[in-house]
């Protein structure tokens, strides 16, 4: 008996052996079976529920070499099976395999009272795929990269609570679950939690940085590169983490949680080399390189005509970046500006104490504000402006008169106040005592350079200003032959006109009477004709209104040749550093040339070619002149109303002063002049003088060399326009240096527009990317890119003296 009973106990231990073996075997089987398709499956990361499924891959590679029991493994993987199909069928379209979800039991094993929630928690994912497949010509690979960091928080919460569930439950592993758990702890307690997250009230730092980049990516119209993998990655990245693991992103992520900005600095250093500091000069935040150079001003020989008002670049260009003034923030917009600004942003009372009875400027609580007045014009600058119009009807502001130079400009009223008559003004006037009178100006929103007449010609190109303007603008025209006036007369468009508004006009102190005599002679011998001449009675100030010939009849009439005719050779559109001459050039009298017939009125000539570009000419980009010149517009017409004013993402309320750092004819211009902005087109001396050419259809600019700094305060532009340019500087001279003086020379939250080739993009964006800038957006086809990024607050910590600028 008792030997059959244990015959008949071995029995049943020996069924059930085998039993457990066979289950076990098969079971195995089947984790081999699913490892291995899911290792050989590439599933598209469509949502957070499926997405970095790589991830789910290395969970399993875990569970299957821990020593787990069997039973439980089997029970994991069934409820895995189950849940997953239903799943790819709520969540994907079905371009998913079957085996692509199997795993998202582990995780979900507690969560099968919450399916509802799950599914819920899906929807923020599908529309922000949706709107992120609404975004044009976003390249995928990038998407997909982009998609496995903004789940990758989640993802990894939960395949880490998957990971350690089992030993959690038996109190063997719990401070190892900790770590993987904790900054998903919301994610265990249920689909609830995490649609928390999606609407970005979730604690993690890192999933709400993801939020809001997404966010300003939708917002962004048109990005092609994610800012968001750029900003938590390291600049340069990109390319080589396509072929890394989730793993391997989540130590990325991870570190930018940790500390978000510190960490991306120095990672970015290490990888492209380029660090940045401040620069230590005794002009602090108002440092223009080639107006501070006080170690060559300290050695000129003299100063007696303004020599050290003028350009003095340093043969090393700086490459630190100019410190913001404390207490700056983002300027007032236009045409609020133009009645105040912040005070922070240009700390400087001294001019407000000095002209405050004049109404230049007056210090009011947090803000500098302009009442519109100056020292011709206490009563406002707008009575001031028609009164010229009275005395003299052919002003016509705005119609024939459109292109204004205003000499001496103060704080740029004048200017400011003939935007209302559609006419615009470059105003000018040197870094001297009246304490940053230009930077006022330009905080303002108005045109102005740093620049004095002193040895050099001012650089514009000649006959091209409608009017010159003077009102007491403290420059001696009558002296050592009229040399200043005759600059005037270079620039002055035949039958253009000369307002002079100074006390030797109206006033009979023995010093104004000298002054005028003086004047008078000078003006008759240069063959300019006072058409008008009266007093204001409000202002209490006399204007007198000259006018240039627009024959050579009464030069040769002249019974003395002083002062004297140029030279045919004397070029009278050579500006870039050469020395004033003491001559007038004839008029131009050939129907054919420019200068010979006044333009069109304004608004027709900013479309219209110039009468004087011939078909025989040819333009600068091969066809007839005429054709170039069109063609050239209808080319910015296009990009400007297709790409920068709807696929950038730039607020246009918020651009007033704009520069086209390389123009050529000027279309970038003339194409945004229905907006409320100005546009400093600047010719490169290299590039085909085409400046007389803007001039001529109603706009303006100036000669440059990029190799220095522009005479110009920082934080003078909202936005700043590069066509191929940087490559041309690249060439030539130090790429940093240019960079550098871009950023001087924008605004904090300005933006920057690059067209150039693939290559020179890539080099910018990693540069840009190293002090802070933001990158909208970046395209290239054809080896040809766009870049459109974005100046932070940002400034470095580290301090460089630069040693000539140091008083």
């Amino acid at each position: 008996m008792a030997l059959g009973k244990y015959s008949r106990v071995d029995g049943r231990k020996s069924s059930s052996y085998c039993s457990t073996v066979t289950l076990v075997v098969f079971v195995a089987l089947c984790l081999v079976g699913v490892w291995m398709m899911t290792s050989s499956s590439v599933v598209p990361v469509q949502n957070v529920e499926v997405s970095s499924q790589e991830n789910k891959n290395d969970v399993k590679e875990r569970l299957s070499e821990s020593n787990e029991s069997t039973e439980e493994n089997t029970s994991s993987e069934s409820n895995g099976s189950n849940e997953s199909n239903t799943k790819q069928f709520e969540d994907n379209p079905g371009d998913l395999p079957e085996d692509a979800t199997k795993g998202d039991g582990i995780a979900n094993s507690e969560e099968e009272n919450n399916s509802n929630s799950q599914e819920n928690t899906n929807l923020p994912d599908k529309t922000t795929e949706n709107a992120m497949e609404g975004d044009g010509n976003q390249e995928k690979p990038e998407n997909k990269q982009e998609k496995k960091e903004d789940g990758y928080s989640e993802t990894e919460d939960r395949d880490s609570e998957a990971g350690e569930k089992k030993k959690d439950a038996d109190g063997s592993a719990q401070g190892d679950s900790e770590e993987g758990s904790n900054g998903g702890k919301s994610d265990s307690d249920g689909g609830e939690n995490r649609s928390e997250q999606k609407s970005g009230e979730t604690e993690d730092p890192l999933l709400k940085e993801k939020v809001e980049q997404k966010q300003g990516k939708k917002e962004g119209d048109g990005e092609v590169k994610g800012s968001a993998s750029d900003e938590v990655l390291p600049s340069g990245a990109q390319s080589e983490l396509l072929n890394e693991t989730v793993t391997q992103n989540g130590a990325f992520s991870t570190q930018a949680t940790e500390s978000k900005n510190e960490k991306e600095v120095h990672k970015s250093e290490e990888q492209t080399g380029y660090s940045w500091k401040l620069c230590n000069v005794t002009a602090g935040s108002d440092y223009i390189p080639c107006l501070d150079n006080l170690q060559a001003i300290r050695g000129l020989r003299s100063t007696k005509h303004y020599e050290h008002r003028e350009r003095h670049c340093p043969e090393n260009p700086p490459t630190c970046l100019v410190p913001l003034p404390e207490g700056y923030q983002r300027p007032i917009e236009w045409p609020t500006s133009r009645e105040k600004i912040w005070y922070h942003n240009v700390p400087h009372t001294k001019l407000a104490e000095i002209k405050g009875h004049q109404n230049w400027v007056k210090v009011s609580g947090e803000y500098l504000t302009f009442p519109g007045g100056g020292t011709q014009f206490k009563n406002g600058a707008l009575h001031y402006i028609d009164f010229i119009q009275q005395i003299f009807p052919d002003t016509a502001w705005g119609k024939r008169s459109r292109v204004v130079l205003d000499v001496g400009c103060g704080v740029a009223s004048f200017g400011g106040f003939l935007f209302d008559r559609d006419v615009l003004t470059m105003s000018l006037a040197p870094k001297d005592e009246h304490e940053a009178q230009v930077q006022f100006a330009l905080e303002r929103g108005i045109p102005a350079i740093s620049a004095v007449m002193g040895t050099k010609r001012l650089p514009f190109p000649g006959r091209v200003f409608d009017v010159v303007h003077c009102a007491r603008c403290r420059v001696p025209w009558h002296i050592e032959g009229g040399k200043l006036l005759l600059e005037l007369n270079r620039m002055l468009r035949p039958g253009g006109l000369f307002v002079w508004s100074a006390t030797p006009v109206y006033q009979k102190l023995p010093e104004d009477v000298e002054i005028w005599e003086a004047m008078k002679k000078l003006t008759k011998a240069m063959c300019w004709e006072i058409v008008a001449i009266n007093k204001d009675a409000i202002n209490k100030v006399g204007v007198a209104i000259y006018q240039k010939p627009t024959t050579n009849e009464c030069y040769e009439k002249r019974a003395q040749e002083e002062p004297p005719v140029c030279k045919e050779s004397d070029d009278p559109n050579a500006a870039w550093n050469v020395p004033l001459q003491a001559c007038m050039h004839k008029v131009p009298v050939d129907a054919s040339q420019r200068g010979s017939q006044w333009p069109e009125q304004w608004p027709s000539r900013a479309e219209k070619p110039p009468y004087w570009l011939l078909s025989s000419q040819v333009g600068v980009y091969g066809k007839p002149a005429p054709e170039d010149f069109t063609a050239d517009y209808e080319h910015w017409k296009r990009v400007v109303n297709k790409s920068y004013l709807s696929g950038l993402g730039i607020n246009w309320s918020t651009v007033r002063n704009v520069m086209d750092m390389r123009s050529i004819y000027g279309g970038f211009a003339a194409a945004l002049r229905d907006l409320n902005v100005w546009v400093m087109n600047v010719v490169t001396i290299d590039s085909p003088d085409t400046l007389p050419i803007i001039y001529e259809r109603g706009l303006f600019g100036i000669y440059h060399n990029w190799c220095e700094s522009f005479s110009t305060y920082p934080r003078s532009y909202d936005l700043l326009h590069a066509d191929h340019l940087f490559s041309k500087i690249k060439a030539n001279c130090n790429l940093m240096a240019l960079v550098a003086e871009v950023d001087r020379i924008l605004r904090p939250e300005g933006k920057l527009i690059v067209r150039d080739k693939v290559e020179i993009i890539n080099e910018l964006e990693n540069i840009l990317k190293s002090m802070h800038w933001e990158v909208r957006l970046t395209y290239s086809k054809d080896k040809e890119g766009l870049l459109c990024v974005q100046k932070t607050m940002w400034r470095p910590k580290e301090v460089e003296t630069v040693a000539y600028a140091i008083a």
